[in-house]
């Protein structure tokens, strides 16, 4: 299969820990395309979908995104950098916004035939972040089972029991992620430690070693997926009009 990921830093894995390559190496037979990219939310998904992943003609797409919408919400000094960079009026996605952003996404990839499943993204900055994200994946998740499409609770599965209540983020924060990419900075492990993170080295990005379990974990999923009879009720169509849509 052809199978395309799309979502944002997490995704791109170009900052920190690549679980895609990850995926890649554990599923050889299948065709992997990486459509991740840093600061994206689930509206920048939207703009970039036909460019990014249909275009490809894929059989199926992993979509993975949430934090950065989250972010944007609960973090108010950040809304200049989604405002600008990523070209988000007023520089926030709020939940009502997350919903129907999502619902269009996932409405499109089914029209295409596109076999689609979702990840639902984890996150340990702060509580703040956490639990608004924690939101966002609920509505996720409700929205998904709706539509009959296969979720993976990456939040439940990596994210630890308590995340204290650090300082907001805030632009210089963002900042810093750029000056980071720019030099080659690499001290992940060092930065998790110092920063008593469990899976990330910043609250947000993977670590090297959690994109490799967080990979492990995605390609059991879409492995058990692939797997099944009908792929899970989502036949991708031969042709115009010979979708199918049934639960099991």
């Amino acid at each position: 299969m052809k199978i395309v990921f799309l979502g944002d830093s997490l995704t791109w894995g170009g900052y920190g820990g690549n679980f895609v390559d990850e995926v890649r190496r554990l599923l050889p037979d299948h065709e992997i395309i990486n459509a991740g990219e840093g600061g994206n939310t689930v509206l920048n998904l939207l703009r970039r979908l036909e460019r990014d992943v249909l275009s490809h003609q894929p059989d199926a797409v992993f979509v993975m995104v949430g934090g950065n919408d989250a972010i944007s919400y609960s973090q108010f000094k950040t809304r200049s950098y989604y405002r600008q960079a990523q070209d988000i009026e007023n520089g926030f996605v709020t939940p009502e916004m997350f919903e129907t952003g999502y619902r269009d996404l996932l409405t499109q990839l089914q029209l295409a035939h596109v076999i689609t499943w979702v990840g639902l993204e984890p996150s340990e900055y702060n509580q703040t972040v956490t639990d608004t994200l924690y939101d966002y994946n609920q509505r996720l998740r409700e929205m998904a089972r709706s539509m009959n499409v296969p979720v993976l609770d990456l939040m439940s599965e990596f994210n630890p029991a308590h995340v204290p209540e650090r300082q907001p983020l805030d632009i210089g924060f963002i900042l810093t992620i750029g000056k980071r990419e720019q030099t080659g900075w690499n001290e992940f492990e060092k930065a998790q430690k110092e920063g008593g993170y469990s899976f990330s080295f910043d609250g947000l990005h993977l670590t090297p070693l959690s994109a490799k379990k967080i990979g492990a974990r995605i390609a059991q999923f879409v492995q058990g997926q692939t797997s099944r009879p009908q792929l899970n009720g989502q036949t991708k169509s031969k042709g115009p009009g010979h979708a199918s849509s049934s639960r099991e």
